[in-house]
């Protein structure tokens, strides 16, 4: 049987400008596009209406489409990884398997049982660096050590960036390369127990007039302000090279969003710690969280009687998206108003965010609740009506997600806010006074 590869499609759903990609067409052997829904992943989701998984359909149909058109195809299977690395060992003389940097717990634990697999077949896996510009120990510190913090992180991160890191990767050039079959199957959501929702996802056209104006606009969740490429960056429909390489003279703000997803990612690799439900900073695990199981329903359900919070809340639910901005208030309700677990918001986030990226969110969470690195101090507390006057004066987002904010259905606070900032600061100051 004559050798082949296999590239090994995760979190990087796109044939253009594709590291992993372009470095397996370029070796020696036919290449076989591989996917895998793995099971590990998808059986934990309770929702079966979970538009990631029919995201990451549709962007699998669309490459299926390409490859069949070159005489090629994926190969989508629907299983466990090892399960199906059994069979493809079987099916096939597989030499190589290559894939792109995963940076999360269980993406490195999954890999380990690959590499064992292949090895007692002598095959080998190989990983790039596709997902993010730098990455790992790319950007140190002088003395080698991560840094912690993100100003200086970024100015290092733009002294360390090159025309070499933007530069695409001319995969196209060597499609001839693809293992030459006819179509195979996609399983359909519906064998996989999923519902079809069918609604639009976000364009992955980069706006350039939006870009340029996002320094001004993206605090306002009234306005079409921020790119809604969250997405496609998550699944990596888009290339993170193209995004950086087009917005970088457009918009430095923008072009922060992006260092700061890279930051993330940096984090998660040098302190695996905190993908697995640590703080950053381990004093904080010393807080004593409320256990209030009603609170936490009506936060999750926009019913706080705080029309900024309920808002963003509502709109994550319907859409699966919420602003940035209002991203912040909610977690800090949260965690610092109702002193709920800063984990709850975490994975209820990672349950209906359709951009949901593990380092991004937990960075994100943890600044918040003042727990990860360089978050908001524990005393800096939101105050949502302050919040509201800045960035909702007007209440259009408000009115749009609350239509009953005006009437007596809408519910009464479920705290107040000065007795909460003060309960919040107790508990915290008592259990920052401890030895971690």
């Amino acid at each position: 049987m004559e050798p082949v590869n296999i590239f090994w499609f995760r979190r990087d759903l796109r044939l253009q400008d594709n590291a992993g990609l372009y470095h397996a067409l370029k070796s020696s052997r036919a290449v076989i596009p591989v996917f895998i829904f793995d099971k590990n992943i998808l059986d934990k989701l309770e929702d079966k209406a979970d538009r990631r998984v029919e995201f990451i359909h549709a962007a699998l149909e669309e490459m299926q489409s390409s490859l069949t058109a070159i005489g090629s195809s994926l190969e989508v299977y629907y299983g466990t990884p090892v399960e199906v690395y059994k069979k493809l060992l079987v099916k096939y003389n597989i030499e190589k398997v290559f894939a792109n940097h995963d940076y999360e717990p269980y993406a490195l634990e999954r890999e380990l049982a690959i590499v064992k697999l292949l090895k007692e077949q002598q095959a080998s896996l190989l990983t790039f660096k596709d997902q993010v510009l730098l990455e790992k120990a790319e950007v140190v510190k002088d003395d080698g050590t991560p840094y912690t913090v993100f100003t200086p992180y970024s100015r290092k991160w733009k002294s360390v960036l090159t025309d070499f890191h933007l530069k695409p990767y001319p995969t196209k050039k060597y499609f001839k390369n693809f293992y030459k079959q006819a179509p195979q199957q996609i399983p359909t959501l519906a064998s996989m127990g999923f519902v079809v929702i069918d609604k639009p996802f976000p364009s992955k056209a980069l706006k350039e007039e939006l870009i340029k104006k996002y320094a001004e606009q993206r605090n306002f969740p009234a306005i079409a302000g921020t790119s809604k490429l969250g997405v496609h960056l998550r699944f990596g429909t888009i290339s993170i090279r193209e995004l950086a390489g087009n917005s970088k003279e457009l918009s430095e703000t923008y072009l922060n969003e992006l260092i700061w997803r890279d930051f993330y990612h940096m984090i998660l690799w040098h302190f695996p710690k905190i993908g697995m439900g640590k703080a950053f900073k381990p004093q904080y695990d010393n807080i004593q969280w409320r256990n209030d199981t009603g609170e936490f329903d009506k936060w999750c359900n926009g019913q706080t009687g705080y029309p900024i919070v309920d808002a963003g809340m509502r709109e994550l639910n319907a859409t699966g998206f919420m602003h940035n901005r209002v991203r912040m208030i909610v977690a800090s309700f949260l965690s610092k108003h109702l002193l709920l677990d800063w984990r709850l918001g975490e994975a209820y986030f990672a349950q209906k965010l359709l951009d949901f990226d593990l380092a991004a969110n937990n960075g994100g969470w943890q600044w918040a609740a003042g727990s990860g690195c360089d978050a908001a101090p524990y005393f800096r507390i939101f105050n949502p009506r302050l919040q509201t006057e800045k960035f909702d004066k007007q209440l259009k987002y408000i009115r749009h997600w609350v239509p009953e904010l005006d009437s007596f259905d809408y519910p009464q606070p479920i705290v107040d806010h000065e007795f909460a900032r003060r309960r919040c600061l107790k508990v915290y100051g008592n259990a920052l006074k401890k030895q971690p």
